[in-house]
């Protein structure tokens, strides 16, 4: 019997010993540019920062590796890097990813991280000063792959079969409906009206563009001078402002998240349509373990156990653990290591946007006595749990690690986290196998 089955009903558990010690761990690190720190329009987006979390400022000259060793002598739990537009492109993204994952000698990040910009500063000004709390519950998904069942309500519409939607009404089941070919103003309607916590979208997209319609003529979502807006198929332009607090998961969209001028779509989603935190691609998409996986652990399999920069840190660790196991197997890891430095969360990382509690498939659970820390994960039910890797992000660093029992189950313990797979990698693990709107799983 294979161990994921096995695991029904069956708690497991890891043990750390003394001298192991949780470090205190709240700190909160603004990375920034001299040149844009003293930037009169930017000065105050760090000040706002700084002032909401009690943070440290790090200034660079010219590159963003210049921050590494202030970086590592505070090893903060949160690292918000600041950017004007023009320095944020692809290359400042994946710099960040190289730089987070420097601050000890594990090939993990090493800390939570987001970067803060915005189509004028005013936008990354408002993103930096908001600290309520969201909790996401209602949901606009331009993509089958983001089914309606985690949500308390939502609308869902198909980018893969024309004239379909679903819609789901607070205490009710989900219902199919029909609508027409072209969803152009009823997307753009939803976004103004309706008023989604999240918005969800894959299929095809560019810097300036979205593709409604994956496999059937429908229109677009397209951006200019900051304006997100909607062309129908006829030509007719559909003003996007949706100014309440969301998050954007374009997770199986291509470049929608690269930021190559001020004229592209990311810059345009914060400034017109309310989007606080956004996940997306900076390269065309291929593999999709980056992006459907933050999918996985904010609002699937294990929603409400992790905020939404909490998710993507988590997948961040998983897809870096899949490329290191499966280098040492000798087996390909071309999907993967495709996958990694090319993924980027917009907004304040230390943001709470996070889905409502609720029964769980696995409990996972840290708990002390007498020294010892015990981890352990019991099953609620049968399941099949091998899409993502079990990683449980601890409150606090942990130093002087002893693994005293467990080591069966091949555990990663690093500073900041546990992490446990719960089966072998088959054939053909790390292989590209989804396209940028397959809404099956990895």
């Amino acid at each position: 019997m294979e161990l994921k089955h096995a695991l029904r009903l069956v708690g497991i558990a890891i043990f750390l010993t003394s001298p192991a010690k949780l470090q205190a761990d709240d700190s909160y690190a603004i990375v920034v540019s001299k040149d844009t720190h003293a930037h009169a329009d930017w000065a105050p987006v760090v000040e706002a920062l700084r002032s909401k979390h009690s943070g440290i400022v790090i200034e660079y000259e010219k590159n963003l590796s210049e921050s590494l060793p202030a970086l590592q002598a505070a090893f903060p739990k949160y690292t918000c890097i600041v950017a004007k537009p023009e320095d944020a492109g692809r290359a400042f993204v994946a710099a960040a990813h190289q730089l987070t994952r420097q601050l000890d000698a594990d090939p993990y990040p090493d800390t939570i991280w987001a970067i803060v910009t915005g189509y004028e500063s005013a936008d990354a000004l408002r993103i930096a000063k908001h600290a309520k709390p969201l909790t996401v519950k209602r949901a606009l998904s331009g993509t089958v792959g983001s089914p309606l069942d985690a949500y308390e309500e939502g609308v869902m519409f198909n980018e893969l079969k024309a004239n379909a939607m679903w819609e789901k009404v607070l205490g009710q089941t989900v219902t199919r409906k029909s609508c027409p070919q072209d969803t152009t103003k009823l997307i753009v309607d939803s976004l103004n009206d309706y008023k989604p916590d999240v918005f969800i979208t894959s299929g095809h997209a560019t810097e300036r563009d979205w593709q409604l319609g994956f496999t059937y003529r429908n229109g677009y979502f397209k951006c200019k001078n900051g304006q997100l807006f909607g062309q129908d198929s006829s030509g007719g332009r559909h003003d996007i402002n949706s100014p309440n607090p969301k998050v954007h998961l374009p997770v199986g969209n291509c470049l929608i998240a690269h930021v190559s001028n001020r004229e592209c779509m990311a810059l345009a989603l914060m400034h017109s349509a309310g989007v606080n935190q956004m996940v997306g691609y900076t390269i065309p998409t291929g593999y999709g373990y980056g992006g459907w996986g933050v999918k996985d652990y904010f609002s699937e399999l294990q929603a409400g156990r992790f905020s939404l920069s909490e998710a993507h840190h988590a997948n961040q660790i998983a897809l870096n653990y899949n490329i290191e196991m499966l280098a040492k197997s000798g087996k390909r890891i071309h999907g993967l290591s495709g996958d990694r430095d090319v993924v980027v969360l917009y907004g304040d990382p230390a943001w709470e946007a996070r889905m409502p509690k609720r029964q769980l498939p696995w409990t996972q659970t840290l708990s002390k006595k007498g020294g010892i820390y015990t981890f352990t994960v019991i099953a609620n039910q049968r399941g099949d749990w091998d899409n993502r890797p079990v990683v449980h992000l601890l409150p606090k660093r942990l130093t002087n690690v002893k693994l005293l029992t467990g080591g069966e189950l091949n555990p990663v313990i690093g500073d900041n986290f546990i992490l446990i797979k719960f089966f072998k990698y088959s054939s053909h693990e790390g292989e590209s196998r989804r396209g940028n709107s397959d809404p099956r799983r990895l």
